[in-house]
Protein backbone atom coordinates (compact mmCIF):
# COMPACT_ATOMS: atom_id res chain seq x y z
CA UNK A 1 0.00 0.00 0.00
CA UNK A 2 1.29 3.69 -1.34
CA UNK A 3 2.30 5.70 1.75
CA UNK A 4 1.39 8.83 2.15
CA UNK A 5 4.38 10.68 1.04
CA UNK A 6 4.54 8.44 -1.99
CA UNK A 7 0.67 9.47 -2.76
CA UNK A 8 1.80 13.10 -2.26
CA UNK A 9 4.71 12.87 -4.86
CA UNK A 10 2.25 11.39 -7.38
CA UNK A 11 -0.05 13.82 -7.16
CA UNK A 12 2.80 16.62 -7.08
CA UNK A 13 4.13 15.11 -10.74
CA UNK A 14 0.77 14.69 -11.86
CA UNK A 15 -0.17 18.50 -11.44
CA UNK A 16 3.13 19.84 -12.53
CA UNK A 17 2.99 17.01 -15.68
CA UNK A 18 -0.40 18.94 -16.20
CA UNK A 19 0.65 22.31 -15.61
CA UNK A 20 3.63 21.74 -18.62
CA UNK A 21 1.02 21.71 -21.28
CA UNK A 22 -1.34 24.21 -19.85
CA UNK A 23 1.54 26.74 -20.09
CA UNK A 24 2.04 25.79 -24.04
CA UNK A 25 -2.02 26.09 -24.21
CA UNK A 26 -2.45 29.52 -22.41
CA UNK A 27 0.75 31.10 -24.62
CA UNK A 28 -1.30 29.77 -27.74
CA UNK A 29 -4.49 30.87 -26.29
CA UNK A 30 -2.71 34.78 -25.90
CA UNK A 31 -1.59 34.83 -29.34
CA UNK A 32 -4.82 33.62 -30.86
CA UNK A 33 -7.21 36.01 -28.53
CA UNK A 34 -4.75 38.94 -29.55
CA UNK A 35 -4.76 38.20 -33.80
CA UNK A 36 -8.77 38.42 -32.99
CA UNK A 37 -8.61 41.47 -31.66
CA UNK A 38 -9.14 41.61 -28.12
CA UNK A 39 -6.75 43.71 -26.18
CA UNK A 40 -4.28 42.40 -23.76
CA UNK A 41 -6.16 43.53 -20.77
CA UNK A 42 -9.04 41.30 -22.25
CA UNK A 43 -7.09 38.38 -23.26
CA UNK A 44 -6.09 37.94 -19.46
CA UNK A 45 -9.49 39.21 -17.93
CA UNK A 46 -11.21 36.29 -20.04
CA UNK A 47 -8.38 33.46 -18.28
CA UNK A 48 -8.71 34.91 -14.95
CA UNK A 49 -12.73 35.02 -14.72
CA UNK A 50 -13.59 32.64 -17.17
CA UNK A 51 -10.59 29.56 -17.03
CA UNK A 52 -11.57 27.25 -19.24
CA UNK A 53 -9.24 26.42 -22.09
CA UNK A 54 -11.66 24.86 -24.09
CA UNK A 55 -14.33 27.21 -23.82
CA UNK A 56 -11.95 29.98 -24.40
CA UNK A 57 -10.44 28.63 -27.30
CA UNK A 58 -14.37 28.27 -28.85
CA UNK A 59 -14.87 31.98 -27.91
CA UNK A 60 -12.00 33.33 -29.77
CA UNK A 61 -12.69 30.78 -33.02
CA UNK A 62 -15.63 32.34 -33.25
CA UNK A 63 -14.68 35.93 -32.98
CA UNK A 64 -11.76 35.35 -35.29
CA UNK A 65 -14.15 33.70 -38.13
CA UNK A 66 -15.99 37.43 -38.03
CA UNK A 67 -18.94 35.57 -35.95
CA UNK A 68 -21.37 37.77 -33.30
CA UNK A 69 -20.25 38.08 -29.83
CA UNK A 70 -23.31 36.48 -28.26
CA UNK A 71 -22.69 33.11 -30.66
CA UNK A 72 -18.90 33.20 -28.98
CA UNK A 73 -20.53 33.36 -25.71
CA UNK A 74 -23.07 30.34 -26.35
CA UNK A 75 -20.19 28.54 -27.80
CA UNK A 76 -18.29 29.09 -24.35
CA UNK A 77 -21.26 28.39 -22.31
CA UNK A 78 -22.41 24.90 -24.13
CA UNK A 79 -18.92 23.66 -23.45
CA UNK A 80 -18.61 24.45 -20.10
CA UNK A 81 -22.16 23.07 -19.27
CA UNK A 82 -20.72 20.23 -18.46
CA UNK A 83 -19.16 21.64 -14.96
CA UNK A 84 -22.93 21.31 -13.95
CA UNK A 85 -22.37 17.97 -13.10
CA UNK A 86 -19.05 17.94 -12.14
CA UNK A 87 -19.57 20.56 -9.43
CA UNK A 88 -21.88 18.15 -7.99
CA UNK A 89 -19.58 14.98 -7.99
CA UNK A 90 -16.19 17.67 -5.92
CA UNK A 91 -18.82 18.91 -3.53
CA UNK A 92 -16.76 17.19 -0.64
CA UNK A 93 -13.57 19.33 -1.73
CA UNK A 94 -15.40 22.07 -1.53
CA UNK A 95 -16.22 22.18 2.31
CA UNK A 96 -16.47 25.08 4.44
CA UNK A 97 -16.86 29.01 4.21
CA UNK A 98 -19.25 30.42 0.78
CA UNK A 99 -15.40 32.32 -0.28
CA UNK A 100 -13.55 28.95 -0.46
CA UNK A 101 -16.80 27.29 -2.00
CA UNK A 102 -16.87 30.12 -4.57
CA UNK A 103 -13.03 30.10 -5.10
CA UNK A 104 -13.27 25.90 -5.18
CA UNK A 105 -15.54 26.15 -8.41
CA UNK A 106 -13.48 28.90 -9.73
CA UNK A 107 -10.52 26.13 -9.73
CA UNK A 108 -12.83 23.34 -11.08
CA UNK A 109 -11.13 21.93 -14.48
CA UNK A 110 -11.50 18.23 -16.00
CA UNK A 111 -8.03 18.01 -14.30
CA UNK A 112 -8.26 18.81 -10.79
CA UNK A 113 -11.66 16.64 -10.66
CA UNK A 114 -10.06 13.74 -12.53
CA UNK A 115 -6.81 13.73 -10.23
CA UNK A 116 -8.98 14.26 -7.04
CA UNK A 117 -11.36 11.86 -8.04
CA UNK A 118 -8.48 8.92 -8.55
CA UNK A 119 -7.09 9.27 -5.29
CA UNK A 120 -8.55 6.84 -2.73
CA UNK A 121 -7.77 8.66 0.69
CA UNK A 122 -10.23 11.69 1.20
CA UNK A 123 -7.81 14.21 2.79
CA UNK A 124 -5.09 13.23 -0.41
CA UNK A 125 -8.52 13.88 -2.78
CA UNK A 126 -8.89 17.41 -1.19
CA UNK A 127 -5.23 18.12 -1.54
CA UNK A 128 -5.01 17.42 -4.55
CA UNK A 129 -7.87 19.33 -6.19
CA UNK A 130 -6.73 22.38 -4.44
CA UNK A 131 -2.89 21.77 -5.71
CA UNK A 132 -3.89 20.81 -8.98
CA UNK A 133 -6.59 23.90 -9.84
CA UNK A 134 -3.98 26.94 -8.05
CA UNK A 135 -1.20 25.24 -9.94
CA UNK A 136 -3.22 25.47 -13.18
CA UNK A 137 -4.71 28.45 -12.64
CA UNK A 138 -1.49 30.31 -11.89
CA UNK A 139 0.24 28.64 -14.94
CA UNK A 140 -2.69 29.25 -17.28
CA UNK A 141 -2.73 32.64 -16.81
CA UNK A 142 0.69 33.43 -16.94
CA UNK A 143 0.74 31.59 -20.15
CA UNK A 144 -1.77 33.72 -21.02
CA UNK A 145 -0.27 36.61 -20.52
CA UNK A 146 3.06 35.82 -22.36
CA UNK A 147 1.30 34.71 -25.54
CA UNK A 148 -0.92 38.12 -25.47
CA UNK A 149 2.13 40.28 -25.27
CA UNK A 150 3.82 38.25 -27.99
CA UNK A 151 0.68 37.74 -30.11
CA UNK A 152 0.30 42.18 -30.03
CA UNK A 153 3.78 42.51 -30.94
CA UNK A 154 3.66 39.70 -34.00
CA UNK A 155 0.65 40.95 -35.38
CA UNK A 156 -0.76 38.06 -37.38
CA UNK A 157 -0.13 35.07 -36.00
CA UNK A 158 -0.06 33.29 -40.01
CA UNK A 159 3.40 34.80 -40.04
CA UNK A 160 4.83 31.83 -37.47
CA UNK A 161 2.23 29.37 -38.57
CA UNK A 162 0.59 30.25 -34.92
CA UNK A 163 -2.85 30.25 -37.23
CA UNK A 164 -2.70 26.48 -36.81
CA UNK A 165 -2.49 26.29 -33.09
CA UNK A 166 -6.24 27.11 -32.50
CA UNK A 167 -7.75 23.95 -34.56
CA UNK A 168 -4.47 21.81 -32.84
CA UNK A 169 -5.34 22.62 -29.41
CA UNK A 170 -9.16 21.41 -30.56
CA UNK A 171 -7.62 18.46 -31.38
CA UNK A 172 -5.43 17.90 -28.01
CA UNK A 173 -8.23 18.50 -26.44
CA UNK A 174 -10.49 16.09 -27.87
CA UNK A 175 -8.41 13.05 -28.47
CA UNK A 176 -8.10 12.19 -24.80
CA UNK A 177 -11.99 12.45 -24.55
CA UNK A 178 -12.30 9.77 -27.01
CA UNK A 179 -12.21 6.60 -25.35
CA UNK A 180 -15.21 5.03 -26.05
CA UNK A 181 -17.92 4.76 -28.66
CA UNK A 182 -20.75 7.18 -27.82
CA UNK A 183 -17.95 9.90 -27.37
CA UNK A 184 -16.59 8.91 -30.93
CA UNK A 185 -20.17 8.84 -32.79
CA UNK A 186 -21.33 12.51 -30.97
CA UNK A 187 -17.92 13.66 -32.24
CA UNK A 188 -17.55 12.30 -35.67
CA UNK A 189 -21.61 13.91 -35.69
CA UNK A 190 -20.10 17.43 -34.45
CA UNK A 191 -17.72 17.64 -37.08
CA UNK A 192 -20.08 16.77 -39.85
CA UNK A 193 -22.69 19.13 -38.63
CA UNK A 194 -19.48 21.11 -38.60
CA UNK A 195 -18.46 20.57 -41.62
CA UNK A 196 -21.94 20.58 -43.73
CA UNK A 197 -22.58 24.29 -41.97
CA UNK A 198 -19.28 26.35 -42.56
CA UNK A 199 -19.93 27.10 -46.52
CA UNK A 200 -23.90 27.86 -45.63
CA UNK A 201 -24.10 29.86 -42.46
CA UNK A 202 -22.49 32.62 -40.37
CA UNK A 203 -19.46 32.03 -38.37
CA UNK A 204 -20.07 30.96 -34.91
CA UNK A 205 -23.28 28.89 -36.25
CA UNK A 206 -21.52 25.55 -36.99
CA UNK A 207 -19.51 25.38 -33.65
CA UNK A 208 -22.90 26.21 -31.98
CA UNK A 209 -24.66 23.15 -33.86
CA UNK A 210 -21.86 21.07 -33.64
CA UNK A 211 -22.66 21.02 -29.95
CA UNK A 212 -25.86 18.77 -31.09
CA UNK A 213 -23.37 15.99 -31.92
CA UNK A 214 -23.27 15.11 -28.43
CA UNK A 215 -26.96 14.18 -28.51
CA UNK A 216 -26.25 11.32 -31.01
CA UNK A 217 -23.72 9.93 -28.14
CA UNK A 218 -26.50 9.58 -25.89
CA UNK A 219 -28.69 7.33 -27.89
CA UNK A 220 -25.74 5.05 -28.44
CA UNK A 221 -24.42 1.94 -26.14
CA UNK A 222 -20.96 0.83 -25.33
CA UNK A 223 -19.84 3.50 -23.56
CA UNK A 224 -17.42 2.92 -20.34
CA UNK A 225 -17.15 4.96 -16.81
CA UNK A 226 -14.00 6.68 -15.51
CA UNK A 227 -13.37 9.45 -13.14
CA UNK A 228 -14.34 12.27 -15.11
Amino acid sequence: MPTNDAIRGRAARNALTIAAYAAVFGVSFGVLATSADLSVAQTCALSLLVFAGGAQFAVVGVLAAGGATAAAVVSGLLLNSRYLAFGMVVTPFLRGSVARRALGAQLLTDESAALALAEPDAREAVRTYWVTGVVLYLVWNAGTLVGALVGEAIGDPATLGLDAALPAAFLALLVPLLRDRPRRVAALAGAGLALLLTPVTPPGVPILAAALGGLAGLRVPGGTRDAR
